[in-house]
């Protein structure tokens, strides 16, 4: 008997992380504003469907201006994961995950060059983002001033960055 409450306890911890993996992976209901106006579509008579139409984007528009509803597009939601690659932030359900706006690398060009206590290279890019040097891997040309960056997402979160087509060191965002 004991045994079985064991088990049944073990089975009910392992269900919960993908019970929360499947309430994030659940898709949002559009905004309350965005849900009328769509329903407007369903309406029969063409003036009624019109002053719908009318009345809820009027209140869309409002939303916007006050900024209680804000809307991105898909271009708007890569260039912002762009920004935040190699950044550790939590998932606030703001950007979808499809396969569009995955960013899997990132191109850059160092500002300057700095070390690190482990005696590795911090990047400084121009678009303001550092990045620091987390392994012991030599850089055979030193980086400069203007040289071209390719940062990608590699094994178990870590990135790897690779100054002008050289072998890449592994590194890590810090801003």
């Amino acid at each position: 008997m004991k045994r079985a409450v064991k088990l049944t306890a073990l089975s009910m911890v392992l269900a919960l992380p993908q019970t929360a993996a499947a309430q994030q992976a659940a898709p949002e209901a559009p905004a309350p504003q965005i849900d009328r106006l769509i329903n407007c579509r369903s309406i029969a008579d063409p003036q009624q469907r019109l002053g719908c139409y009318d009345r809820e984007a009027g209140s869309v528009a409002e939303s916007l201006a006050r900024k209680d509803l804000v809307v991105v597009d898909r271009d708007q939601v890569k260039k912002t994961k762009r920004t935040l690659f190699g950044l550790s932030i939590p998932n606030l359900g703001l950007f979808d995950d499809d396969k569009e706006t995955e960013v899997s690398q990132v191109e850059g060009e160092v500002a300057r060059v700095a070390r690190n206590a482990d005696g590795g290279f911090v990047f400084f890019l121009k678009d303001g983002a550092r990045w620091s040097q987390i392994d012991s891997r030599p850089i055979a040309l030193e980086p400069e001033p203007g040289d071209k960056v390719i940062i990608k997402r590699a094994a178990l979160g870590s990135y790897m960055l690779s100054v002008n087509r050289q072998p890449s060191v592994r590194v890590q965002r810090i801003n």
